[in-house]
């Protein structure tokens, strides 16, 4: 856990305002954390991988907010794995 200058808490909100300023001053594109963890995942970025830089306790936690990015992800590497086969079984 991080802290202020004072040994409080830091609050998610504090954490975003300075992300934001600090990355709007590099030039580069805003994200918010859960659009990041996004990203990683439908990069195929293993799930426990996700796990940690989130912070979340269980991976639990992380595969039923990003469950739906990791069914996408399969789905095209099924549409990948099919089009493959296909090239395949067409050679003679």
């Amino acid at each position: 856990m991080f802290t202020t200058r004072t040994g409080q808490p830091i609050e998610l909100r504090n954490v975003y305002r300075s992300f934001t300023r600090v990355a709007k001053d590099a030039g580069l594109r805003v994200v918010r954390l859960h659009d990041a963890a996004t990203l990683l995942t439908a990069a195929g970025v293993p799930p426990r991988v996700v796990m940690g830089i989130l912070g979340h306790s269980q991976i639990a936690v992380t595969m039923n907010v990003y469950a739906h990015v990791v069914q996408d992800t399969q789905r095209e590497a099924i549409g990948h794995m099919d089009r493959l086969l296909r090239q395949r079984s067409a050679r003679p």
